[in-house]
């Protein structure tokens, strides 16, 4: 049998209390594990029912840690798993917490899947290196096409990066291969970039 002797405020930043039990021994829980489980000074939980207590606290705790992720950046449902568990969260309240907010529709793959490749066209990125910036966000494979269907010609992503890299100088060979090197690893295409050179540089020969 365990007695609350004290539910305590405490400073932290999800306004989580403090359980005192007349062993002295401490729990923190979220005000609404109070209110569901009707917890109070005084109360006297026996053993069998404080495995209640502790899972109700933890799945709360779980579903709290959700919302701040979700309200930081937005999350597929695999990567908010992924980091759920990663910070400690048990397997099965991760999958709670993310059913609980698929209900609430606060979590959607198909939105983030256009927000990633978005983001990607914005810091003028090719299809490559926004294909692994969904994979880094663990968006299911079947939205990626739909996704990166946004993506305009990359003409203009090219050449705004070679117009900042040669200043209106016409490049040499070595500034034109360390150009091509900076733009494959932005993820564009051999051919695409080729193309571009030839404005920019066309005295060179570029190989295919």
């Amino acid at each position: 049998m365990m007695k609350i002797k004290a539910i305590e405020s405490t400073r932290s930043p999800q306004g989580k209390l403090r359980l005192r039990f007349e062993d002295d021994s401490t729990m923190l829980v979220l005000p609404s594990v109070i209110a569901e489980l009707g917890l109070y000074e005084g109360i006297e939980i026996p053993d069998a029912a404080m495995e209640s207590v502790l899972a109700t606290a933890a799945e709360a705790s779980t579903k709290e840690r959700a919302v701040r992720i979700i309200a930081a950046t937005p999350v597929t449902q695999r990567e908010l798993y992924h980091r759920l568990v990663q910070k400690g969260e048990s397997e099965e309240n991760a999958q709670k917490a993310i059913d609980w907010l698929l209900e609430l529709r606060l979590l959607d793959d198909r939105a983030v899947a256009c927000s990633v490749v978005r983001s990607g066209i914005a810091k003028g990125y090719g299809e490559a290196r926004i294909k692994q910036m969904l994979f880094e966000k663990r968006v299911p494979k079947e939205l990626w096409q739909e996704a990166l269907e946004q993506i305009p010609p990359q003409d203009d992503a090219i050449d705004s990066f070679l117009q900042k890299r040669f200043r209106g100088k016409i490049p040499d060979r070595a500034e034109c291969r360390r150009a091509t090197d900076a733009l494959l690893r932005r993820g564009h295409r051999w051919s695409d970039i080729k193309s571009a050179l030839g404005r920019y540089a066309p005295d060179e020969e570029f190989e295919d």
